[in-house]
């Protein structure tokens, strides 16, 4: 257990308060190193760099934390000691996401030409039908943790809704934030449970410098932004697809993974939790590669790697894959440095060829992915069709949301035959 001070949500007094977030020893700079208490900051005072968390990992035993995983409950919390959370966190009212199936498809390898073993990780199985549950139920906890009574979000959709139901479930006040002109049903899917949802005028962008005002200012007092201010515990969520996918292959760490790409977290935490798996014993240490997948209409870090560059170039977004459409990723310069580290890339691919990609992952598998799925499924092709991506290796794809969140993209989609209630009819249109 931790003591911090941080800043009371009720007065402007600085209260000494003692919270609980299990192993998590400090908030370290991932630029300088420059380490801080525990709290909801998440750039460093030194210099601007982010802050993620830094833990005290030494007193386990392997084999001991592999009983107490595998014993654990079938959600993220099974990987409680290894998160910032009390030990009693399983307790606790949270939507519990996680434990989300590793799809061995068989028949998306025969298309593509795969030979070592294809995955495909399917978070669409979550509460809210997307990976966000994951960083938003961890996120939750730090906001409990620290004393909020608002749940708050900049989001491109996913992330709203799963802020949405995971305040109702804690009783928590919501009011998350998103551009106005997202897809209907994720707009549907954030309004339905009962928290505040506010349209701003803008990309996602546009709503992320909103949010960053807001809280700075009397109006935002008392208010933990899942994705600002209570960031660093949020992103910790990501790392339990690493952790669920190398468990679920028997504790192995996969060949090679393709990550999509949106402010770029997912993709660093995923590494960050094969790194810990691998330093705590848990699994094999081998080499893995870490591929990175943006749609062409924003594709900012896959220009810069493509071109050489470690500085990456905001966009403007113009595509369909709108839970990725984040112009000027937060996370892209490390992207960057972990797909080169090993031996990776980043890829991508246009609408037409997402389109393609979701009716590819449906007819092969039965898995009807949202836009963002479509993009890896899709880089994954390209990359093996490159040669980039090796066919012989245990390659695992993640879909991180549900087509029926991104209905618009596949609208073309319908009735093979209208035939009269016959068999004359039936065979005429050749059906038999």
């Amino acid at each position: 257990m931790a003591v911090q001070t941080v800043a009371s949500t009720t007065d402007n007094a600085t209260d000494t308060v003692t919270v609980d977030l299990g192993p998590a020893a400090a908030l370290s700079c991932r630029e300088c190193g420059h380490r801080v208490p525990l709290g909801p900051v998440f750039a460093c005072e030194e210099c601007f760099g982010p802050l993620e968390i830094a833990y005290d990992f030494s007193a386990y035993d392997t084999e001991e934390l592999r009983r107490q995983i595998e014993a654990g409950p079938a959600n993220i919390w099974r990987y409680a000691p290894l998160l910032p959370v009390p030990a009693d966190v399983a307790t606790k009212p949270n939507i519990n996401p996680g434990w989300t199936q590793l799809v061995k498809a068989d028949n998306l390898a025969r298309e593509l030409g795969v030979t070592g073993g294809l995955y495909v990780k399917d978070d669409s199985g979550n509460p809210t039908h997307s990976f966000k549950d994951r960083v938003v139920a961890q996120a939750l906890e730090a906001a409990r943790a620290f004393g909020f009574t608002t749940l708050s979000c900049s989001s491109t959709g996913n992330l709203a809704g799963a802020v949405g139901a995971a305040a109702a479930r804690a009783g928590f006040r919501s009011c998350v934030f998103i551009p106005h002109d997202l897809e209907q049903g994720k707009v549907v899917m954030a309004a339905v449970y009962g928290g505040e949802l506010v349209g701003i005028e803008g990309n996602y962008d546009d709503v992320n410098r909103f949010c960053s005002e807001l809280i700075g200012d009397p109006a935002g007092e008392g208010w933990g932004f899942v994705n600002v201010n209570l960031r660093p515990y949020y992103a910790e969520g990501s790392k339990t697809l690493a952790y669920e996918i190398c468990e679920q292959l028997g504790w192995q760490l996969p060949d090679q993974l393709v990550v999509p790409i949106a402010s770029g977290s997912q993709l660093t935490k995923i590494d960050k939790g094969l790194q810990e798996l691998i330093k705590l014993g848990l699994v094999e240490d081998k080499p893995y590669k870490i591929f990175g997948a943006q749609a062409e209409g924003c594709s900012p870090v896959s220009v810069a790697f493509k071109g050489g560059h470690d500085v990456v170039r905001p966009q403007k977004p113009n595509t369909i894959a709108k839970s990725l459409a984040i112009g000027n990723p937060a996370d892209g310069p490390y992207v960057l440095d972990i797909a080169r580290r090993t031996g990776g890339a980043v890829e991508d691919v246009n609408d037409e060829q997402v389109v393609d990609a979701i009716k590819l992952l449906a007819r092969t598998e039965g898995i009807f992915a949202e836009t963002a799925g479509g993009v890896t499924v899709g880089v994954t092709r390209k990359l093996i069709e490159d040669g980039v991506l090796d066919p012989t290796l245990t390659t695992v794809v993640l879909n991180t949301g549900d087509g029926l969140k991104t209905l618009d993209a596949v609208a073309g989609t319908g009735l093979t035959a209208t035939i009269r209630p016959n068999l004359d009819s039936f065979r005429e249109a050749g059906l038999a």
